[in-house]
């Protein structure tokens, strides 16, 4: 547990796949499977749900870690058992509600990445809006070698940061890209030496967690849907967003800020 958070109390403290803790303004859920690779088992993606739907008041980032040498292997084949179509697709969604309680949450959620992101645990990934990969980071597909096709919401997010072509390479030939691969492609925005990744992950958490509320909810929820819409709607989308946003008690506070010189003017770090 990185020092100065301290574990969570009452309903959170009851998820025992997960080690969750907070410092200040940032909640550390750190998936808690390592003898698992931290394989998502249906037990897992519930308490996943919980702990998003449940966040702590005063939160106002999040960090997703692997405990272990992995981030996450995917979904845990040894609970893959025979569904029917219904049963099937009510997995599927169980996963799709998780992800988007993420997604579409309350709070930007920053994940950090080492060894095997693959399958189920690159659709978390990319239902988180930072992704820091360590030097070890690895990412693929298998469910093409596995018989099987992603379910996690792969599909709608994963060809959105890389392509629909590099995700068929993918599943189609079992191909793994590299943390250098990964950078390159946007999978991932950030990048750390082996066990320097979770500092970095939360520093940018804590930066995140400093922007008024209401932009930080108009970057999750309006951008993606914007991108979403044909140019005219989401010009129009816009025009109410920023509307909203600039509206608030917190942005004029910040706009006076900053005409009177006491906010600080963006340079390069």
């Amino acid at each position: 547990m990185t020092p100065s958070f301290v574990p969570a109390t009452g309903l959170l403290a009851a998820l025992d796949l997960l080690q969750i803790s907070q410092s200040d303004a940032v909640l550390h859920v750190r998936l808690n499977r390592p003898a698992k690779r931290n394989a998502i088992s249906d037990t897992l993606i519930q308490q996943l749900h919980t702990c998003f739907i449940n966040l702590p008041d005063g939160v106002k980032a999040a960090v997703v870690s692997g405990e272990g040498a992995h981030f996450c292997a995917g979904l845990d084949l040894a609970e893959l058992v025979e569904r029917d179509i219904h049963g099937a697709v009510l997995h599927s969604r169980m996963w799709h509600a998780a992800f988007d309680a993420i997604q579409f949450g309350a709070v930007p959620v920053v994940a950090v990445l080492h060894g095997a992101v693959v399958g189920g645990g690159l659709e978390l990934a990319t239902s988180c809006h930072i992704r820091v990969a360590e030097d070890s980071a690895y990412f693929g597909l298998p469910e093409g070698q596995r018989g099987i096709f992603v379910g996690g919401g792969g599909s709608a997010r994963i060809p959105r940061l890389i392509g629909v072509a590099r995700m068929t390479d993918l599943m189609l030939t079992g191909r793994v890209f590299d943390a250098d691969e990964g950078q390159q492609m946007g999978l991932v925005g950030y990048r750390a030496a082996d066990g320097a990744g979770l500092a970095r992950g939360i520093a940018l958490a804590r930066r995140i967690a400093t922007n008024a509320p209401m932009s930080n909810f108009a970057v999750m929820h309006a951008l993606p849907r914007i991108a979403d819409q044909s140019q005219s709607e989401g010009l129009f989308t816009e025009s109410l967003m920023a509307a909203v946003a600039e509206s608030t008690p917190e942005a004029q506070d910040r706009l006076r800020a900053f005409l009177e010189g006491r906010a600080g003017k963006v340079v390069k770090s």
